[in-house]
């Protein structure tokens, strides 16, 4: 680990730096930005997390958090020079959220397994946000985020109601059902609707199976990438380019991928 100073100091001298580079005299680039226009950064700078996250990368993540965190701060310095709010309010508003959310540690409630502690956040902020009873329990799902983790806080939150299947065995009947509906689909749009019942049950089932379907998706796309790339190194390494192969020839190296490792 590198060498550095306390954590309040460290956050201290970025918010300073943040501040420098915004102040007129400043950095061109960093005065010029708007909150829409560092948006695509923020979603840059979480991938990347997410990245170095899945390729153990410590170092990596050590450097990747740094740019995370600058997103926040960077939001905060426009906000403060607008007047909105600053990073200490910010900072103020997740510790007194964490603390009152968490009663079963910093006050007498309870709660022994995550489902409840899931349960009662949600049953906590709809009572702070004064929602409880009075909204549409799925209003609360922002329609602003990829569809998979859209689809998963939907399943979630209609489980915690007890709209759910019983069994783990009830969904993957269900997604059986879905695959025959989807071979029976005739159209275009009866496609397009089958496979997103079809992709709704696979996103259920992760939540049976306690697995985060956007990390695993994620993980399928790493492994194709690293067979994939093999396949494409030995095509390469015999002289040949994909036009001059054929399915039988990548199919014998992609499981030489397999055989491998490159899992």
């Amino acid at each position: 680990m590198s060498e550095s100073g306390s954590p309040g100091a460290e956050f201290s001298r970025l918010v300073e730096i943040m501040a420098r580079l915004r102040a007129p005299g400043g950095c061109p680039w960093d005065r010029e930005q708007t909150f829409d226009s560092i948006k695509k950064h923020t979603l840059e700078e979480t991938y990347e997390v997410l990245d170095a996250i899945d390729a153990r990368d410590w170092k990596g993540l050590e450097e990747e958090l740094g740019d995370y965190v600058l997103q926040a701060v960077f939001y905060a310095q426009m906000a403060t020079e607008a007047g909105y709010f600053d990073i200490a309010a910010s900072l103020r508003s997740i510790n007194d959220k964490l603390i009152r959310r968490h009663p079963h540690i910093f006050s007498d409630g309870d709660a022994k397994t995550a489902d409840e502690v899931l349960k009662k956040w949600d049953e906590i902020k709809a009572t702070e946000k004064g929602t409880a009873g009075k909204t549409a329990l799925l209003d609360g799902v922002s329609r602003a985020q990829p569809a998979l983790s859209e689809a998963s806080q939907i399943a979630r939150k209609a489980a915690g109601v007890g709209f759910d299947w019983d069994r783990i065995e009830q969904v993957y009947d269900k997604l059986d059902e879905e695959v025959a509906e989807l071979k029976s689909a005739k159209t275009e749009a009866e496609h397009e609707d089958e496979l997103g019942d079809l992709l709704f049950v696979a996103v259920n089932l992760a939540r049976f199976l306690k697995v985060d379907p956007e990390q695993a998706l994620r993980k399928a796309n790493a492994k194709f990438r690293r067979r994939f790339g093999f396949v494409e190194e030995q095509l390469q390494g015999a002289g040949k380019s994909w036009k001059d192969s054929n399915i039988e020839e990548m199919e014998s190296f992609w499981q030489m991928a397999k055989k491998a490792g490159s899992r």
